[in-house]
């Protein structure tokens, strides 16, 4: 077992110098637990060997598995569902245009094969809760309807993105057939179960609440994995059912979170970030610049018309336009994916985290930077920022803080 520790050790380790590297930059702690994976496996791989990290070793990729379940689950259990329903067929096209014109640019353009382009697809196609979700603290835009409908439309474009996943990389059997169906019974079911029996077992020291909703997690992921689909996809439509009932409990939310990330998502970041090649992003850098073009392109022809259609003026369209294109943990989790199940290369993949990490930082420094809306601005916030001066590029460091 001394082994065991030891790398447990380790890993933990490079958690607590990422979360350091984030209080400093004032930047995501995905971003810098990626970022940390990356560089440990470089120079703990050229000193030591490239199995040094142990990223192939059950138990670590049991922790970075259930990492990613639960934050899929969170994700999902913050959204309003009253937002979602008024807003879906309007967000759709944030996810259609940049999954469909970045996989055809993946394959035509880059010569890339058939199943690798789709992959491509959805990984870009993503928007991320976290940073938009840290861009709406920042500003106090998440007490405002256009906060919340930003919010929603970012779910939606993620869950096309699950959904999209699923379907394409997973093969239609009687396997698909019974998960299909028993997630449709998980998806009626579980509220009012789960209300139920929060109500009468809850709130107490043996944490039963959480229990509860792991054994739901881990029990689906088992039935998806088993019928070849990903464990994510159960995971975030579970989250959006419970989104009205375990959403709204603040505590538990920020238990789960306290879970969450204190222990599982670093090895689920640091070990992403692990698989990235430096070597392969230098030597073939234009992948990265291309996929990161393409994604902010498509975003811009799928999302502002739409925003113009609904009227928004210019410099409030191109600014949610700007923050639909960033993306983060499913980009990750997608390309993750890709790689773990042979569907992409570890220079595809380098190409696809690099363009993910990118798309994170660039078009949220300047939507903030030039296209800020000022006038949707909550009354004080609109009075703090004309007291202080305080131009929008000395807040960009603080944008993502937080942001998991």
């Amino acid at each position: 077992m001394t082994s065991v520790w030891a790398l447990a050790a380790l890993w933990l380790g490079l958690a607590v110098l990422a979360s350091l590297f984030s209080i400093w930059l004032r930047i995501s702690t995905a971003l810098s637990e990626i970022a940390v994976g990356t560089i440990a496996q470089l120079i703990l791989g050229l000193a030591f060997g490239p199995a040094v990290l142990g990223t192939g070793e059950p138990w670590v990729k049991f922790l970075a598995g259930i990492g990613a379940i639960v934050l899929t689950f969170l994700a999902g259990a913050e959204l309003d569902p009253q937002v979602f329903r008024l807003k879906w067929k309007e967000a759709l096209a944030s996810f259609l245009f940049s999954f469909l014109g970045c996989a055809a640019a993946a394959h035509y353009l880059l010569g890339w094969e058939v199943m690798p382009s789709w992959l491509a697809g959805v990984a870009m196609s993503t928007t991320s809760v976290a940073v938009v979700y840290a861009v709406m603290l920042e500003f106090g835009f998440n007490v405002t309807d256009y906060g919340k409908t930003i919010l929603a439309a970012c779910f939606i474009t993620d869950l096309g993105t699950v959904v999209a996943l699923g379907l394409i990389f997973a093969p239609f059997t009687i396997k698909t057939a019974i998960f299909l169906v028993a997630g449709i019974v998980a998806i009626v079911f579980v509220p009012s179960a789960t209300q139920g029996l929060f109500k009468l077992y809850g709130g107490r020291p043996s944490e039963f609440e959480t229990k509860f909703l792991l054994f739901c997690l881990l029990g689906m992921g088992a039935l998806a994995t088993w019928a070849d689909s990903e464990a994510v996809l159960p995971a975030y439509l579970i989250g959006m059912v419970l989104a009205g009932t375990v959403g709204k409990d603040h505590a538990l939310i920020r238990r789960l979170r306290t879970l969450t990330f204190g222990l599982l998502t670093p090895f689920y970041f640091i070990r992403a970030g692990s698989f990235v090649s430096i070597p392969a992003l230098i030597a073939a850098p234009s992948a990265f610049v291309f996929f990161l073009i393409v994604k902010v392109t498509t975003k811009i022809v799928g999302v502002y018309p739409v925003t113009k259609l609904f009227g928004a003026p210019n410099k409030e369209a191109m600014y949610t336009t700007l923050l639909m294109s960033t993306g983060l943990t499913f980009g990750t989790i997608s390309s993750l994916f890709g790689l773990s199940h042979g569907i992409i290369d570890k220079s595809q993949y380098s190409a696809l985290v690099a363009a993910v990490i990118g798309s994170a930082v660039i078009p949220t420094v300047i939507a903030n930077a030039v296209y800020l809306p000022r006038h949707l601005l909550p009354k004080t916030e609109r009075e703090d920022m004309a007291g202080q001066q305080q131009g929008p590029v000395t807040r960009l460091p603080q944008l993502v803080r937080g942001a998991e």
